[in-house]
């Protein structure tokens, strides 16, 4: 976790010694360094974009490093950071970039190079493009969102009698509403209706659950200024009673880690399937018959818990030149190009891509694309984010709710106690820049 970090010297200590500078590119190329977390269907997807890219570009040498996800890929990246010796351009999750020291950890973009490769912030999702700047300067780039959806099996869910003459699902609106597709369904199974991760070593499906239905309501987490507590005690007690119901009542799968919650709906035991939906391309390969919907308003709103990946430039020492200007050229051909990575089921940040005919044909990404304007993302702390501790710990204590080990009123009270610890916890990266 990035809260395990002692200080900024031990980072500069080890990047000094594990990110040592390259050697020089073959003769008449500019070396670019591309350091990312993405494996699996994202792994191959990205793959294949670089190789693209490569091709296109001779003029410069590529070197990109797939490295482990989660703590351990931020940990090596705030390390390289802090060195000064860091690659020129790193994926980062979003949410994470108030916890990643802006100004000391991260170089911010030249907008006006990005220009010159025909991106700018008018191609982004307003809020998305805001979230990625820091007292004005912008810091990130975003990439696409990855939100929470509801799949759902298509075969299961006509003989429920809920898809329309398209076969789509047809539109759901309300908690009870919800609650009685999803027991239709589980008529149809013969079993729950709903599957979705509940528990496990480091769950974070409960919390991605809550912060969903949470966000729905209206309710803020944190304040704006992200010092204080800000939590509706009536709504966080409605969602969660509402989500202990789901289990309780045998409409959703009560325990199910997230390997399993991924079986379950790929051996089509249940209708529907809460997650993200970078599970496509798995049901794709398994001729599963399903398809894929924005979470339904049960609340008041549409809203639903996402992250993005985004680009940042990792801190060098005398960033310029043409190394950056490469890191530029990178960025800008990566997000004219999202519709390849729209395969693995991120809906893409860069707005031009929603209209490509390509995009359009890819079913069931396409199918929940408006999300792209209701996406909540975590408070801008340090301690949130992608395999946060927010969202491990609360991961932690919304599981106990969901299996009946907590009841709501206290996975509450522990939720405001655990974030108030995180509150009182300094930033190990201190102020930015």
């Amino acid at each position: 976790m990035l809260g395990s970090f002692a200080g900024l010297g031990a980072f500069g200590a080890l990047a000094a010694a594990g990110c040592s500078a390259p050697s020089g590119a073959a003769s008449g190329q500019t070396r670019l360094r591309y350091w990312h977390l993405f494996g699996g269907g994202d792994g191959a997807n990205m793959t294949a974009m670089l190789d693209a890219f490569q091709a296109e570009h001779p003029d410069i040498d590529l070197e990109a490093a797939t490295l482990q996800w989660g703590s351990p890929y931020y940990t090596k990246l705030g390390m390289a950071g802090a060195g000064g010796r860091a690659p020129e351009v790193a994926a980062l999750h979003l949410a994470r970039l108030a916890g990643f020291a802006p100004g000391r950890l991260l170089d911010a973009f030249d907008l006006d190079l990005l220009a010159e490769h025909g991106v700018t912030a008018a191609d982004f999702p307003v809020d998305l493009w805001r979230r990625g700047a820091v007292d004005g300067v912008q810091y990130a780039v975003p990439l696409d969102t990855h939100p929470m959806v509801l799949y759902y099996n298509t075969d299961v869910c006509e003989r429920a009698g809920l898809l329309d003459g398209d076969g789509r699902l047809r539109p759901v609106e309300g908690a009870d509403a919800f609650a009685e597709a999803v027991r239709a369904a589980g008529e149809v199974t013969g079993g729950p209706g709903l599957v979705a991760e509940t528990l496990g070593a480091d769950t974070i499906g409960p919390w991605r659950m809550f912060n969903t239905f949470y966000a729905q309501t209206g309710g803020q987490l944190l304040t704006e200024d992200g010092t204080r507590i800000a939590i509706d005690d009536a709504k966080a007690l409605t969602v969660l009673r509402y989500m202990r119901r789901l289990t309780e009542e045998g409409l959703c799968v009560e325990r199910a880690d997230y390997q399993g919650s991924v079986g379950i709906f790929a051996a089509g035991e249940t209708g529907f399937f809460l997650n993200g939906e970078w599970e496509v391309t798995t049901y794709l390969n398994t001729g599963l018959p399903f398809s894929m919907a924005r979470v339904p308003n049960l609340f008041g709103t549409a809203a639903t818990q996402a992250d993005c990946h985004a680009f940042v430039l990792p801190h060098q020492t005398g960033r310029g030149g043409a190394s950056n200007e490469a890191a530029h050229a990178f960025v800008a051909w990566m997000l004219t190009h999202s519709v390849d990575w729209a395969a693995g089921g991120h809906v893409p940040a860069y707005l031009p891509t929603l209209e490509e005919p390509d995009y359009l044909a890819m079913r069931p990404q396409s199918e929940y694309r408006e999300v792209i304007d209701e996406v909540v993302l975590d408070p801008q702390v340090w301690f949130a984010g992608s395999a946060s501790r927010l969202w491990i710990e609360l991961g932690a204590v919304f599981a106990g709710v969901l299996t009946g080990s907590r009841t709501p009123e206290d996975g509450l009270a522990e939720a405001r106690s655990r974030l108030q610890e995180l509150l009182d916890t300094p930033s190990p990266f201190g102020e930015t820049a």
